[in-house]
């Protein structure tokens, strides 16, 4: 049976007139789901009984079991979740003085393989579903009593690898019946898939678009992100200005400062260079220890000295505050796990 998660409000007032209901009976489905945040069909009393059987005969409802919760001694909390198919996700619930921000996981797995992300080297196992990644926040909100008020797709996988499904999570989140979050509240990143981009600009969403960079020349971009070799800094950038040109929006560059590699005077001239003319924001991540992994973070004073370059260059720069790294919860430390 389908997760009823898994229809945005449009698909779910079909499936009502599809079981012989009046379609504004979704509106109080929607309600029951993402504002009471029931968890069975019998708790949605203000619909007939005879309604409830029938969602319980035709659709599931996916809840997410808390396998282990983490506390960072900064408040940020991690969540390993049981998906119910003896597969396990991260999610990380952020602290900030702007509210509550949840990085949510878009796959099992990656295909990715960038060397500085801990799901590299893990077999990717499949997509999550559109009501898989909205349980996500639902379960943590379920968790805390309190409402989720931002939303990114950085965590476990690549968003635009699971593009529909991430696009249809996007709209069951933004819609007024539903969470209600604001589009310019959701920021989606991705690794660098152009045609995705193009089609992201298509979309007509006010959500922010977020390109991992971390490197200003295609041979030191590949040995960091092997994307790179299919969709080269050329290509990148082109069509990063062409989302510019289209939806007249700000793109944010990430860039992982890595100690020797990436962190130097010339690579911040070089990114000048890269971004010079764009509307743009590059978000500076001092980079995270993983499990075998090659890269170091760079030094403090090399990663003001970076930002500082690039701002004094016309470039707007901020460092991303550094939230849940000692419990393996901050950028590129997420990895799946399996339920044994």
């Amino acid at each position: 049976m389908q997760n009823i998660k898994d229809y945005n409000l449009d698909e779910l007032k079909q499936e009502l007139i599809s079981l012989g209901e009046k379609p504004y009976r979704a509106e109080q489905i929607f309600n029951w789901l993402y504002i009471e945040k029931v968890k069975t069909f019998d708790e949605m009393t203000n619909i007939s009984l005879e309604l409830r059987e029938k969602l319980k005969q035709n659709y599931t409802m996916c809840n997410f079991e808390i396998l282990r919760k983490q506390e960072s001694l900064d408040g940020t909390k991690k969540y390993l979740f049981d998906i119910l198919d003896g597969n396990a996700i991260e999610t990380v619930l952020m602290e900030y003085h702007h509210g509550k921000t949840i990085c949510v996981s878009s796959q099992i797995g990656c295909k990715m393989g960038c060397k500085f992300c801990a799901s590299t080297g893990i077999a990717f196992v499949r997509n999550l579903t559109s009501g898989e990644i909205v349980e996500q926040i639902l379960a943590v909100e379920q968790d805390i009593g309190e409402h989720i008020s931002n939303i990114v797709f950085m965590g476990i996988g690549e968003p635009f690898d699971n593009y529909d499904n991430v696009m249809h999570a996007i709209r069951i989140i933004n819609n007024q019946k539903g969470f209600n979050i604001g589009a310019r509240h959701i920021s989606v990143s991705t690794s660098g898939l152009v045609p995705r981009i193009y089609d992201f600009a298509n979309e007509e969403l006010q959500c922010t678009l977020s390109i991992s960079l971390h490197a200003t020349t295609d041979e030191k971009r590949s040995q960091m992100m092997p994307v790179n070799n299919l969709y080269p800094l050329k290509e990148l950038m082109q069509a990063c200005k062409d989302y510019i040109a289209k939806t007249n929006k700000r793109i944010s560059f990430e860039y992982a400062l890595a100690k020797d590699n990436n962190d130097n005077l010339e690579d911040a001239k070089a990114l000048v260079q890269l971004l010079k003319g764009m509307i743009c924001h590059v978000n500076l991540i001092p980079i995270n220890k993983i499990e075998n992994g090659k890269f170091v973070k760079s030094s403090n004073e090399n990663i003001i000295k970076f930002r500082d370059y690039l701002n004094d260059h016309g470039i707007v720069a901020t460092i991303r505050r550094e939230l849940g790294s000692d419990i393996d919860a901050a950028c590129g430390q997420l990895r799946r796990k399996n339920l044994k």
